[in-house]
């Protein structure tokens, strides 16, 4: 496979929403599943979200347990996955956690439509950056390249936009859901797959493959992608 084994993992509520209408990251996973999500991280190479999460909730991306970071470098690895950003205008401020928090290589994925000034300020930061000449970062070549990058196996970690392409482009393996006792409601809340949408006869099919049932209330299923 010339491409990543690919998972996308994400915590929704019970009505299907990885956030409120809001969009400012509400906090959704309980703190065993928070546990399940670092042990995740700490077992790939690389993880990735799109340009709505990297630029609006600059998340870390890093592992947050010492013993899982001290385990990963007794393996010969990093102390932390790559960290990979795909967006059209890679506008990220030099302050991102995305830039300055852990250990970690860290790529971005962008198009043309990123300034020239913009590209050497995140060069110069260390950011290793792949700009595509289309209007969009072609997903099957940055697949590719994560791959040529030392990336065997990649977490994606949403936001729904990208992880609603890589799916309808036959790029996930897996999709892992923790699915919280709660409602957030809201007709324009995200979820994990939105982007433009399919019909029925389109749509992906899965197998499930495991289910979890938690006392907290919640439930982690695992499907296979067809």
């Amino acid at each position: 496979m010339n491409r990543p084994y690919t998972f996308i993992n994400v915590a929704m509520t019970a009505d299907g929403k990885i956030d409120t209408f809001e969009r400012k990251g509400a906090s959704i996973s309980s703190q065993r599943d928070k546990q399940r999500v670092d042990e995740l991280r700490a077992a790939v190479d690389g993880i990735l979200v799109g340009g709505r999460t990297l630029l609006d909730e600059a998340p870390k991306l890093t592992v947050k347990s010492e013993a899982l970071r001290e385990g990963r470098i007794r393996q010969g690895r990093s102390p932390n996955p790559i960290k990979v950003g795909v967006a059209t205008r890679a506008d990220l401020h030099k302050d991102s956690d995305f830039i300055k928090a852990g250990d970690a290589r860290r790529v971005i994925f962008t198009t043309s439509q990123t300034s020239i000034s913009q590209l050497e300020s995140l060069r110069a930061l260390g950011v290793e950056v792949f700009v595509d000449e289309s209007p969009r970062v072609d997903l099957n070549k940055m697949m590719q390249t994560l791959k040529k990058l030392g990336v065997d196996h990649l977490m994606v970690e949403g936001g729904g936009t990208v992880n609603f392409e890589l799916i309808r482009l036959g790029l996930v393996d897996e999709l892992l859901i923790y699915i919280a006792p709660m409602i957030f409601g809201g007709a324009n809340a995200p979820t994990p797959a939105d982007g433009l949408g399919l019909a029925r006869e389109g749509a992906m099919e899965m197998k499930l493959a495991d289910v979890e049932h938690w006392e907290d209330g919640g439930v982690v299923l695992k499907y296979k992608f067809l």
